[in-house]
């Protein structure tokens, strides 16, 4: 029990220890706004069953959803330099409670996607405005793991809303996901103004720079933007195309796809903090970690060609795993830390919009692959963008190791 103790349980606190309180208000708010937005996971089910479109037109919603989200990535970075970080979230968070709550009365096609545009427009304003709040509540030397606890809030409230979504769904019809979305975005907005008023919460990094510069111009963040997008188009093959795979090619059943999936979520929740805590007593820059995780992720894909086995499709699904454990916390850091020679919205907008745009064209890119190519030579075209992306992080840290020389 001592050597439990010694070396799996105090290590696992420790990786907790030190935050602000700010920052696990901020966690809090984000578990309740990601398991709120239960509408997102049966959006499809409720388009084609309850309103009886076509996937086509559905293929038109969802490229809808993902343009609204960059517009409110870049609104809410605007924004948050114009007024603020805590203005844009309370009034992202309350616009969105509504938006979210009328949606459910538009049963055409415009004006569904006009609709699922402006709530996306406010709900992703919040994105830009909550990655600035982090790093003000932050200390440097916890930026990485804070970053890591938003991520394993907003992990649990996607895990969360599903369920529960269900339930209502079984419950009180679709409609009544509409009306707890909107009522928890608002929930979460008392929550907010409740604990993080500026007049009561405390900032311990107020950082800003004298004269600052545009993200638009800062050559070494743009390249690093191009890799996250390639990132993110590989990654979220994992909850499009690979489910697919597993179904049509391994023939396992939607229980066994749940176990796998799940997995993901499981291996996240236990180990993400207390290997970021590790990770940072390291002598690795952010560079060198997001290029192995990077290049895990394109590992996995390569491990489903070698064999149908059940175990081979474990193996991958933790390759991708400790891949995304790694890569996004650190690449979230390097943005804050790049995001401090200049206007801070902006830099973080633009972060937030490389995994937008990788929702844009990743989804249907796989899916418009495996029809024509067929998995195996798909798996192949998803190595490859890994590869690309690893190159253009090789890049980056041969150029910012020339800068600091």
């Amino acid at each position: 029990m001592n050597f439990i103790q010694k070396k799996l349980l105090i290590p696992y606190y420790k990786a907790f220890t030190g935050l602000s309180v700010e920052v696990w208000w901020l966690a809090l708010i984000t578990f309740i706004n990601r398991a709120g937005t239960m509408v997102i996971p049966f959006l499809s089910l409720y388009l084609t069953k309850n309103l009886h479109f076509t996937l086509e037109n559905v293929g038109w919603i969802m490229s809808a959803f993902g343009l609204g989200s960059v517009a409110g990535s870049w609104l809410g970075g605007k924004l948050t330099d114009r007024i603020g970080y805590y203005k844009v979230m309370v009034y992202s968070l309350f616009l969105t409670g509504f938006l979210f709550i009328g949606l459910q009365f538009l049963n055409t096609l415009y004006a569904f996607c006009f609709g699922i545009f402006v709530v996306m427009l406010a709900a992703d304003m919040f994105r830009p405005a909550m990655f600035v709040a982090l790093n003000a509540y932050s200390k440097p030397e916890n930026k990485t793991r804070s970053l890591t606890l938003i991520r394993l809030a907003i992990n649990l409230g996607f895990s969360a809303g599903p369920a529960v979504g269900g339930l209502i769904i079984t419950g009180l019809s679709y409609g009544g996901l509409f009306w707890v979305d909107g009522i928890t975005c608002i929930l979460a907005t008392v929550v907010l103004l409740k604990t993080l008023n500026p007049k009561k919460a405390k900032v311990t990094d107020n950082y800003k720079s004298a004269i600052p510069e545009s993200a638009y111009k800062d050559r070494s963040f743009l390249i690093f933007l191009v890799a996250m997008v390639l990132f993110g188009i590989v990654f979220l093959q994992y909850f499009s195309t690979v489910p697919i795979y597993y179904d049509n090619e391994i023939g396992l059943s939607e229980f066994e796809i749940g176990l796998l999936l799940g997995l993901n979520g499981f291996v996240i929740f236990l180990f993400e903090m207390p290997l970021i805590k590790w990770l940072e007593t390291t002598k690795y820059t952010h560079t060198g970690l997001m290029l192995f995780g990077a290049v895990l992720v394109g590992a996995s894909f390569l491990v489903l060609n070698i064999s149908p086995w059940v175990g081979m499709l474990i193996f991958g699904m933790l390759l991708m795993s400790i891949g995304e454990m790694i890569t996004f916390p650190f690449s979230n850091a390097f943005a804050l830390n790049r995001a401090k020679k200049g206007k801070q919205g902006e830099y973080m907008a633009l972060y937030s919009i490389s995994f937008s745009v990788a929702h844009i064209f990743g989804h249907n890119a796989g899916l418009q692959l495996i029809d024509r190519i067929k998995f195996e030579n798909t798996w192949y075209v998803m190595a490859v963008l890994s590869a690309l992306c690893v190159v253009l992080l090789l890049f980056l840290k041969k150029q910012m190791n020339t800068k600091t020389a």
